[in-house]
């Protein structure tokens, strides 16, 4: 296990590659918290709530490999390329991150060497080994953002290749009483599909990224009913038949 990233069920025979960039609130003990307080340090800003929780469900529902981050995403976003502002933020929601708001291009660099290099290589590696891969990643979102309430409770994202968000829609409208939106709380505009795009959109391979309201997933028992009901939708859309062109171009 590396420093940056954590390979879980390594030896899985499903097709899925689950993914979980903001499992961890962990900051190495060099970076001094960053200057945060400890209510920072443990919010939404520094990590996804419950999300690590659900991807470890749906990864024995699916007997499929999980690749996770294993610091905060204030240390370095794994889901934002080097050039991002939101890569290493000096402003994430309300709170100022001092850690992060005089880098230089020495600091910065070797964060991105340290952290998103190891995170994006060992998630390149894991998708090669897997036939027909699916690419699945698992995030939270706070149900309370800049002071307004946020209505929609799971969050089906994709970027320019719809396919998979497509028939996951499709089965979530049929089986849950959920409110489940397209591209919400956040979209490709707000830059938030950048391992969609890198590890999946440029290899044809089917991919989607899950934003579940984290105020439904706060225990460990909701965690592992939301784990199971995704995954259950996961099967159900893969099992569509307009995803079965997507699987054989997922094919090497």
């Amino acid at each position: 296990m590396q420093e940056a990233v954590e390979v879980i069920n390594a030896g899985a025979k499903a097709s899925v590659v689950l993914v979980c960039e903001h499992a961890s609130r962990d900051i190495p003990a060099q970076f001094e918290d960053l200057g945060l307080d400890a209510a920072a340090r443990e919010s939404h800003v520094a990590w996804d709530p419950g999300a690590l929780s659900v991807a470890r469900r749906m990864s024995d529902e699916l007997d499929a490999v999980l690749v996770a981050g294993r610091v905060s995403r204030l240390v370095y976003d794994c889901n934002r390329p080097p050039e991002a502002p939101g890569a290493m933020p000096a402003q994430s929601e309300i709170f100022a991150i001092p850690g992060n708001a005089t880098l230089d291009e020495a600091a910065r660099a070797e964060r991105v060497k340290r952290y998103y290099e190891p995170f994006r290589a060992t998630l390149a590696a894991t998708i090669k080994r897997v036939d027909a891969p699916v690419i699945v990643t698992v995030h939270s979102f706070t149900p309370i953002y800049h002071g307004k309430p946020r209505a929609v409770e799971i969050g089906i994202l994709h970027d320019s290749d719809t396919r998979l968000a497509d028939a996951m829609l499709a089965v979530a409208a049929d089986h849950t009483d959920l409110k489940v939106e397209r591209n919400e709380p956040y979209g490709p505009q707000d830059g938030v599909t950048h391992t969609l795009k890198e590890h999946g959109l440029v290899h044809g391979h089917p991919h989607v990224m899950l934003e579940i309201r984290n105020d439904l997933i706060t225990t460990e028992a909701e965690q592992q009913q939301m784990g199971e009901v995704i995954s259950n939708w996961l099967r159900a859309a893969l099992e569509r038949p307009e995803m079965s062109d997507a699987m054989k171009d997922a094919r090497p």
